[in-house]
This record gives C-alpha cells, structure tokens and sequence, in this order.
C-alpha cells in the first residue's frame, strides 16, 4: 500500500510579488533534510538514500526527524505501508514543536486500516478570532516513526501484532521540503508576499479539494473528537 503525503502548514496572506507558486517535490536524498531519531540501526538506505526504509521487530521501532523546524510549508513524503497483517503497528508522519506550550500535527496509520491518495483528508482552520488556540508562532520539526502499539492501535487494541510476521517494514521516498525554516539565520519567515506561502490561493482549499475532503469524511471517519459533546461538551466547533 503506497500513498504520498503533501502536507501543507500555511499561515500569512498578503498582496503577491514574486514565487507565486510552490516548488514541485522533488526527490531529494533523506540525508539532505533528516536525520535518525531513535533506533538508527533499524533504518536502511537505498540508493544513495533517495529510498530508505523503517523496521520494527519484537525490541524497538525507529523513527526520523527533519534537521530544520519550520513555521509552515509544503512538506511531501511518500510512504508504503507495512505491507500485508500489520495489525497492531503505526506509521506516524507528524509535526512538533520541542517548547513547553506543546504544538502537534499528527498523523497515524494504524496496521492495515487506513490509506491516502492525494485526497485532502483533515484540515484545522485558524480560528483564532473565536478564542481557538492555533500554531501560530512555534517552529516545528517533521517526524516519521515506526512502532508497536496493539494495546490500542488496530480495532481498539483487539488485534495484537503477530510477531511471528516480525520484522514489519515501512518504505520512504521524496524527502522535500519547501518551508519557512526558523531554525537558520536570515529566516524566509517574513517575506511579505514575496513567497509561494503568502499567497490567497495557499489560504484555503479549492473547491474540488472540499469536495474531495468532504467525501472522505462521508466515507471513512469513524470518530471526530470535535463532534464529541459527550467527552467534550465545551469545545468549540472549528472544523
């Protein structure tokens, strides 16, 4: 199972001058914008590392993080999944902040439940005017993991994972980034329109992306927390 990530995390909109548009991912090595996090001996490079893989066995997963952090960006990643009984396992490609005041964007793919194919599937608006917190202000590095968790991931934590399937294995391609790095000297942060992110058509989706994320919503979600007055009978509705 094979899908790819584009991911963008978009703040400022102001009048445009110039790089009006992003840059097409391009497959860049993974040494070029990652490095290992954990478990370094679980990760394999292939050619050259413009292909590398993750495996988790009965001891320990791995995982990477981007050498940058970043405000917002495209970020693009294509991943193929554990293949065949991968109950149990999670594939996680997420944004974090390391301040106190935690900031996360977080995806988990939970043993064989779950596919993308550049279709928009979660979106957090900026509804900061309502009193909803927002990342706004916290550079964020980019994670990708490998790891067990069956006492929750697939089914609730029905399905343990076989390790007699063990080692599971994840594969990566196309590490681009084309973000607003905070983390170098003379920052592209506060470009005031001069960048692809300060544009109006980066300020939302389009028509088709909604429909398109509207249908995943219609078809695939089990549980919204933001729809859950039950646990939550406070929060505010911003999605």
């Amino acid at each position: 199972m094979r899908f790819k990530i584009l991911l963008f995390f978009l703040v400022v909109v102001v009048p445009a001058i110039m790089d009006a548009t992003p840059r097409r991912p391009i497959d860049v090595p993974f040494q070029k914008n990652y490095v290992p996090t954990w478990a370094a001996d679980h990760i394999k490079y292939i050619d050259g590392g413009n292909q590398a893989t993750l495996s988790l066995d009965k001891w320990t997963g791995t995982g990477f993080q981007s050498k940058g952090t970043y405000l917002f960006g495209h970020f693009s990643m294509q991943i193929k999944m554990v293949p065949g009984d991968s109950a149990g396992t999670v594939t996680a490609f997420y944004l974090s902040s390391q301040n106190s005041e935690h900031d996360e964007i977080d995806f988990e793919f939970l043993g064989n439940r779950f596919f993308v194919d550049d279709i928009p599937i979660r979106v957090f608006k900026n509804s900061k005017d309502l009193g909803v917190r927002y990342p706004f202000n916290q550079p964020m590095k980019i994670y990708s993991s490998l790891w067990n968790a069956d006492d929750w991931a697939t089914r609730g934590g029905l399905e343990k994972t076989d390790w007699n399937k063990a080692p599971f294995v994840a594969a990566y391609k196309g590490f681009h980034i084309d973000g607003c790095e905070a983390s170098v000297a003379h920052s592209q942060c506060p470009t005031l329109g001069r960048r692809w992110w300060d544009q109006k058509e980066f300020d939302d989706l389009d028509g088709l992306q909604w429909r398109r994320l509207k249908w995943v919503r219609l078809k695939y979600t089990i549980y919204n927390y933001c729809s859950d007055r039950v646990r939550y009978p406070n929060m505010s509705r911003v999605l």
